[in-house]
């Protein structure tokens, strides 16, 4: 009987985290799971590192020995960036640029995915630098793919659009839900405050993207970017259509800014469909999905 692979999942109480720890698991892997949180809930094994101590990452890899690194962790939210831009930068760089480290050290064949973000900037045009969130994931991949060549670690980049399905999010998708789930609820006023219904974004359901890090682990090659997308981009305003189908609440629409249409490019995941993937679960399923989620969650009384 061949030994479960062992991965090793960062950032695993976060959103991402949960559903990876989840789909790996079923899939027979060894998971071990990394959080700074105590208050974690999980059915396999959990490690609590500070990934910014660089010994207690070395402490981690040494004992755990994994044979794939998904590295989830990080700081993911850009009005934090302006407030503490060090913290940014010292949680997406230095955390990753420890764990390849450590992993060089200790010699380790270990596949690594590395999530970058959407919101990367072009270095060679600092004008299109516009937070320091956008500055620290740009540094993180740069130093990733970079300390990969050079120490010939096996490193390859996943760079996912805006996630979106059950679970607890900050994403605009769940704040939607879980405002329409209150008025579900509860005597409120039927309102949903939108800044701009022509804001566009390309929505992917993070099922579909954990199935994504799934065939770049086993097939990804060391050093590519692979841009994980839907491959449409939707406005908001198609959103909130598509949620008030979804309820029985009649709620009213109150924009505080003007509706400017924005020119999205659509970009495909042409990469990845050449690994054998394509995202399946369409956007009115993974809304259904989020309202059912808070549904529960708010009966539950958390």
């Amino acid at each position: 009987m061949r030994p479960q692979p062992k991965i090793l999942i960062t950032g695993a109480n976060g959103f991402t985290g949960q559903h990876a720890c989840d789909h790996f698991s079923k899939l027979g892997f060894d998971v071990t799971a990394v959080t700074r949180s105590k208050n974690v809930h999980a059915q396999v094994p959990i490690e609590h590192c500070e990934l910014t101590d660089k010994e207690a990452v070395r402490t981690l890899i040494k004992k755990v020995k994994p044979q794939y690194l998904l590295h989830l962790a990080g700081q993911n939210h850009v009005g934090e960036s302006w407030v503490n831009p060090l913290s940014s930068i010292e949680v997406n760089v230095m955390s990753t640029l420890y764990l390849l480290e450590a992993l060089r050290q200790e010699q380790l064949p270990c596949k690594v995915v590395v999530v970058g973000s959407a919101l990367q900037f072009a270095p060679q045009d600092l004008s299109t630098l516009t937070h320091p969130y956008s500055l620290s994931k740009t540094l993180q991949i740069l130093i990733a793919q970079s300390w990969g060549m050079l120490y010939n670690i096996n490193v390859v980049i996943a760079q996912p659009s805006n996630l979106i399905g059950p679970g607890l999010s900050n994403g605009v998708c769940s704040i939607f839900a879980r405002k329409i789930v209150d008025m579900e609820e509860e005597k409120m006023e039927k309102v949903l405050e939108v800044n701009n219904l022509k804001v566009q974004r390309d929505f992917i359901d993070v099922r579909d993207v954990i199935i994504a890090y799934e065939k770049i682990l086993k097939k990804g090659k060391s050093g590519e970017v692979y841009r994980i997308c839907s491959g449409k981009s939707r406005s908001l305003e198609e959103v909130i259509n598509e949620l008030q189908s979804l309820t029985t609440v009649d709620f009213k629409i109150k924009t505080e800014q003007s509706n400017h249409a924005e020119q999205l490019v659509e970009i495909q995941p042409s990469k990845m469909m050449e690994l054998g993937w394509k995202p399946v679960i369409q956007l009115k399923s993974s809304l259904n999905d989020i309202l059912n989620f808070y549904r529960d969650f708010k009966e539950k009384g958390q």
